[in-house]
């Protein structure tokens, strides 16, 4: 219910968008002759009939293809952003016609004068300023679909301990979460990432979370590519929020738990470790460290499943302790504050929002507004945490500025 009335808050602000646009171009254009006025507002109007009568279908029809249902999504949203920025600019104008209207006739009598008709009107400008503002996110966001979405990246990143056992001393692990199998509309190019991450030879591999969606069966595709992960060490892997299925609608509670019980044989059949609040003992010529794994734990309305005092059992004679853990805000809310004998944590969750700018010296994402770590690597006192931002893609299907990625760490001793 909250899905529809979301949408039909947002169909709505569209439509009043595409009003207010479609008058402020026809004034800049009233030498247009009435044909010209009428098969513009059919194409104006039009597309947008269209395009909500698109959406419509896709989300009532399940069974229509993925493929298509992505772009019916993906262009309403692009359109939806598009048309909101152009109306900003346009609000803008208006607000400078009105001070205007009120400096001639309330405040003083200010003699109105002949404009010159060379220059083009400032209300002109800023109607054609506002499309072309508006292009650059139209430009961007369908980049992100086109080339983003599956531009995969590997980021390296060394991480030193004081007490490594020298066994482990240059051992690889390599890091993907937030896979969204539901997503996906392109299986050549997730085979791709995969292979591109095989070929960094990885000890170990770690998921952190959120195979699907929701539902089991959305890995039908995708099994048999994920499958393909392996490594001399072990494949060990999480649940995320969405991996229990709490976004769906179900028939009953029973159902959503056999989705639950399928997502994790799901795990089983490709091979990965999938850790329930529980650890595993990685040896390596006589010495071992530990690598544990909760189920999901989230500040605010994220379900709290995760139990730390289970997968911490018997784990006190390891020098050495990797967490797992699919949400970064449990780092800081609980980790931090009761398990000092945690060395590092690895998470996803945030997938930097898939919007955002990263360079050698500037990061920044809209999502640093809800999450203190997003992206990266953070330290606090002698504890890691590692936030990966994401392999696959959940709502908006493409990345702008913040690439899928495939993390590969090199463990060192300090």
């Amino acid at each position: 219910m909250g899905k529809i009335i979301g949408l039909s808050i947002i169909s709505l602000s569209l439509i009043a968008f595409d009003f207010y646009i479609y008058k402020a171009v026809l004034n800049i254009y009233p030498q247009w002759s009435a044909v010209k006025k009428k098969n513009f507002k059919h194409l104006w109007f039009g597309y947008t009939l269209v395009l909500l009568l698109g959406v419509v279908i896709s989300l009532t029809f399940t069974n229509i293809w993925l493929s298509l249902k992505t772009v019916i999504l993906v262009a309403y949203f692009i359109t939806f952003v598009t048309k909101l920025v152009w109306c900003i600019i346009l609000f803008v104008d208006d607000i400078r016609r009105g001070a205007v209207f009120v400096k001639r006739k309330v405040v003083t009598e200010v003699p109105i004068t002949e404009p010159n008709r060379d220059a083009i009107p400032r209300s002109e400008f800023l109607v054609k300023a506002g499309m072309a503002v508006a292009a650059v996110p139209f430009a961007s966001l369908s980049w992100g679909v086109a080339y983003g979405a599956y531009d995969y990246r590997v980021r390296k990143q060394v991480l030193a301990f004081e007490n490594l056992p020298k066994a482990f001393d240059g051992v690889t692990i390599a890091q993907i979460s937030d896979v969204h199998s539901g997503s996906f509309y392109n299986k050549k190019a997730v085979l791709g990432g995969v292979e591109m991450m095989l070929q960094q030879k990885p000890d170990m591999v770690f998921f952190t979370g959120d195979l699907v969606n929701g539902r089991a069966n959305e890995m039908r595709d995708y099994q048999d590519i994920f499958a393909k992960i392996k490594a001399p060490l072990g494949v060990f892997s999480t649940l995320g929020n969405h991996d229990y299925g709490m976004y769906e609608k179900w028939s009953s509670e029973a159902a959503r738990n056999k989705n639950i019980a399928d997502v994790k044989k799901v795990h089983a059949l490709m091979g990965w470790d999938l850790l329930m609040n529980e650890n595993r003992r990685v040896k390596v010529d006589g010495e071992e460290i530990g690598v544990l794994g909760i189920e999901n734990w989230g500040k605010g309305r994220f379900p709290k499943f995760g139990k730390m005092e289970d997968a911490i059992k018997n784990t006190d004679d390891l020098p050495i302790k990797l967490l797992l853990s699919h949400d970064p805000s449990h780092w800081r809310a609980e980790v931090l504050q009761k398990y000092p004998q945690i060395d590092a944590s690895f998470a996803g969750h945030t997938h930097g929002a898939q919007f955002g700018v990263e360079s050698e010296y500037v990061k920044w994402s809209p999502v640093q507004y809800v999450y203190d770590e997003w992206d990266g690597l953070y330290e606090e006192g002698k504890q890691k945490l590692y936030v990966n931002v994401g392999y696959g893609f959940l709502g908006y299907p493409g990345r702008v500025g913040i690439l899928p990625e495939i993390t590969i760490f090199e463990l060192r001793r300090a």
